[in-house]
């Protein structure tokens, strides 16, 4: 199944107001945050909370999200045209990328996910993890859901 990955991050994402004049400042904890089985749209195994931190305002492609992986919660393979950052601020968790060994990631680390590196990101079986993601919209678009990692790929 094939699905915008920016649902991920932007869901219950609200445009911040504009100003022609002002620099606006969002605040966390103002916009929901989303439980990612609230949807079937997202293609994750596990309990996922997300948090919009910001939205892409023109000029501007770039959205941001801290999304907290419960243990074993992962996202399913999937790809971004223009790469992905990912800041770990709690926990430990894993990253892999398609035909690659599962790496350990801990608070502090920054994870860079080249464009269209299949790839999946999630807690470990014994330890949640919370990490800031950003990205960039490419016409719109900002990945794709894949097939979801199975039982085997996750514990490599």
């Amino acid at each position: 199944m094939k699905l915008p990955v920016a649902i991920l991050i932007s869901l219950y994402v609200f445009a911040l107001p504009t100003s022609h004049a002002q620099t606006n400042a969002a605040r966390t904890g103002v916009s929901p945050t989303a439980s990612a089985q609230d949807s079937h749209l997202i293609s994750i195994t596990g309990t996922v909370q997300i948090e919009p931190l910001f939205s892409a305002h023109d000029p501007s492609r770039v959205i941001g999200g801290s999304v907290t992986f419960q243990t074993g919660a992962r996202t399913a393979w999937h790809t971004h045209p223009l790469g992905q950052i990912l800041i770990v601020t709690a926990g430990v968790g894993w990253v892999a990328q398609w035909g690659g060994p599962v790496q350990e990631i801990r608070e502090g680390d920054v994870v860079w996910i080249p464009a269209g590196v299949k790839h999946w990101h999630g807690a470990t079986p014994n330890t949640a993890m919370t990490h800031i993601a950003i990205l960039e919209e490419l016409n719109g678009n900002s990945g794709e859901w894949l097939e979801k990692v199975s039982d085997e790929q996750y514990r490599k």
